[in-house]
């Protein structure tokens, strides 16, 4: 059973948005990425220099080819392989009791400290990069379809947003109430 185009083009706008706008962070703060890569402790010191250059590249690069048709394939099943990839890299940092160090995954204005529900919410995009990644019904697309495709697609940012945004002050929050 193939999905309609609006779930996979919605998919693959959404994944495309998400990995510019972490590209985009990581460009605009490399020291602070490179810290971020290096508290994790899962790559070799002669190899953070390289890492904190390629993977806002990867990044970028991905999120472009998910807006071409011709290679949204191929680029989908590479995010996929690269949400599931920073899941790991979380899972194993939550294995060894490194809660404390920042995940990197809200930005360079705002540090978000691991926890077990960036497991779920990666889980959540690579299944929507999975998405984007099926052949589509074959059939025309409207102006209606246009719309819905961008809204979906703003739907699901929006809802990412902020849930990354609890996510991030989940702590301050439980500061305030006492917990």
């Amino acid at each position: 059973m193939q999905p309609d185009p609006i779930y996979t083009l919605a998919g693959a706008l959404t994944v495309a948005a998400i990995l510019a706008s972490a590209a985009s962070h990581k460009l605009r703060a490399p020291r602070r990425f490179a810290r971020q890569l290096e508290d994790y402790r899962l790559l070799p010191q002669a190899l953070l220099g390289a890492a904190t250059r390629l993977i806002p590249l990867l990044e970028a690069a991905l999120a472009l080819a998910l807006l071409v048709p011709a290679s949204r394939h191929p680029a989908a099943l590479g995010a996929a392989a690269l949400l599931a990839g920073y899941a790991s890299a979380i899972g194993i940092n939550l294995w060894r009791g490194r809660r404390d160090i920042d995940c990197g995954c809200a930005g360079p204005e705002q540090a978000q400290p691991l926890r077990p529900s960036l497991l779920l919410r990666n889980a959540v995009l690579v299944a929507l990069a999975l998405l984007a990644s099926l052949a589509p019904q074959a059939r025309e697309l409207g102006l209606f379809d246009g719309f819905v495709v961008v809204a979906a697609s703003a739907a699901a940012l929006l809802l990412y947003v902020a849930t990354d945004g609890l996510l991030a002050n989940a702590p301050r929050l439980l500061k305030l109430i006492g917990r």
